[in-house]
């Protein structure tokens, strides 16, 4: 059980800079996170989860929820998640992708892989909106997260 008072963090994996701008929106409109952490890409994900380069010295603990893209430069969304999820001390993080792709291949492999949750961005302002606060709100308050 998180103790009140501890900040929840999520870390959002997006390299759409106007995606990232309404997701934070959304995530700061509703207060569903004490913190969110951006990165561009897949790289700078696995580095940021496993306190690398310029997350060395960022704040020990896991995230409560890990957004993440599919189609990224560098390292792609479904090595990330195959990452996490085969990782004794990432494995417990929810991963909900956030993707454009309809593929059924896609969707497979990501819940194959073990993702929590798989959402089709909404291609309207207020679709895209509403499903960021959804997953917020359930992921960011209702959840109990993994104790780190």
């Amino acid at each position: 059980m998180t103790a009140p008072g501890t900040l929840k963090s999520i870390l959002l994996v997006e390299d759409d800079p106007q995606d990232v701008q309404l997701m934070l929106a959304a995530l700061e409109q509703h207060h569903l996170a004490d913190r969110v952490f951006v990165v561009q890409d897949g790289a700078e994900a696995l580095d940021y989860l496993y306190y690398r380069s310029a997350f060395a010295h960022r704040p020990r603990g896991n995230p409560v929820l890990v957004l993440l893209d599919l189609k990224m430069p560098k390292v792609d969304g479904l090595e990330v998640l195959k990452t996490i999820k085969s990782d004794a001390l990432l494995k417990a993080i929810p991963v909900v992708v956030l993707s454009s792709s309809r593929e059924t291949t896609d969707l497979t492999e990501c819940y194959r892989l073990g993702v929590n949750g798989y959402v089709v961005k909404a291609v309207d302002y207020q679709g895209f909106m509403t499903s960021v606060r959804q997953i917020g709100a359930f992921w960011g308050k209702l959840n109990e997260p993994p104790p780190n």
